[in-house]
């Protein structure tokens, strides 16, 4: 996965705001209800003690914890003036909990990967892209990824989508892949479906409109980084790390910014002090390779369409993307054990 261009690119600079985030009437969209449509559960689709939720405030600490986070840090400190990227309107998902008696449809592949055969499972009866209860109006995530969520409560499955485009009266997508019983799920696409290249939900990890708008961010999320380390580490089920060492960092591979850093000492953005606090009771995982160290923020393209407004725009309160992330404690963070909290 690619980072996303800065957010504003052409803008100065914003100065750090304060620790409280007002709720603006810029940040509410024209309907509550188009809101809670198309947005993110707060908590995520999956269950308080799955993967996405497990608490690691008490975890132990990989034996090669202070390589590792060293690791991280220089990688970050290296790329786009050592600030970590907040993607919010590209290389990101858009999110749309849909009804029950939402309508289904069989969303087409496109093998843009020039596969010289058709996946196992995907297609036909039962298959990863049939029977998809996406909404005809869904607007993907704006970018080359193009990536797409479909959350249905009402039967507990979740669908996400790589490359996702409405064509005519038709869904098709490169690729992606469906999860059932969210409920139960560990986060973890089946085989190789699935949106990324760690084979976990990118929803799993997504930081959402309403966990913002209400303050507090109650899973594990998401980390991209530039360099990431051969094999996998729970709950993972692949990767696409290259590099090789004692302090190489696998995908999959938990996170933590341990309790004794005191966040409201910190000068940080007020998303980023949710993102700290979040960090501290349930860590980062590390999920893709990107062009820097990148979190991952709900695409505001799905609450757009229905509203007419961008709630980033509030929430943010005009801090470009780039730099929402300024002054984020790195060096603090601990690096669990390998597997930790496999079943």
């Amino acid at each position: 996965m690619t980072p996303r261009l800065p957010r504003h690119a052409l803008l100065p600079l914003a100065a750090v705001i304060a620790l409280a985030l007002p709720l603006t009437a810029a940040a509410e969209p024209a309907s509550a209800a188009g809101r809670e449509a198309v947005t993110m559960p707060v908590g995520g689709p999956f269950g308080a003690g799955t993967a996405w939720r497990l608490d690691v405030r008490d975890a132990p600490v990989n034996d090669r914890s202070r390589g590792m986070v060293a690791s991280v840090a220089r990688q970050t400190a290296a790329r786009y003036g050592g600030v970590a990227a907040f993607n919010v309107d590209q290389y990101t998902t858009s999110f749309y909990t849909v009804p029950a008696g939402q309508p289904r449809v069989d969303v087409t592949w496109t093998n843009c990967q020039s596969m010289s055969f058709t996946p196992t499972g995907l297609l036909g009866s039962g298959g990863q892209f049939s029977k998809v209860p996406v909404p005809a109006d869904a607007v993907p995530a704006a970018g080359t990824d193009g990536q797409l969520t479909v959350y249905s409560p009402s039967t507990d499955q979740l669908w996400e989508f790589w490359q996702a485009k409405r064509v005519g009266s038709h869904w098709q997508a490169c690729w992606g892949g469906r999860i059932d019983h969210v409920s139960r799920s560990q986060g973890r696409f089946s085989g190789t479906f699935g949106a990324s290249a760690s084979g976990l939900a990118i929803s799993g990890g997504t930081i959402g409109i309403d966990e913002v708008r209400r303050g507090s961010i109650d899973h594990a999320i998401a980390l991209s980084l530039p360099e990431m380390g051969r094999g996998t580490s729970y709950p993972a089920s692949r990767g696409d790390g290259w590099v090789e060492g004692a302090d190489s960092i696998p995908t999959g591979t938990r996170l933590r910014l341990p309790s004794s850093v005191d966040v409201d000492a910190l000068d940080l953005h007020p998303v980023a002090r949710m993102i700290a606090l979040a960090a501290q009771k349930y860590g980062f995982i590390v999920t893709d390779t990107g062009g820097c160290t990148s979190v991952v923020a709900e695409s505001p393209a799905a609450v757009e369409a229905a509203t007419g407004k961008d709630p980033w725009d509030g929430l943010l309160d005009g801090t470009p993307g780039y730099s929402v992330m300024a002054g984020f404690p790195w060096k603090s963070l601990q690096a669990l054990p390998k597997d930790y909290g496999k079943p």
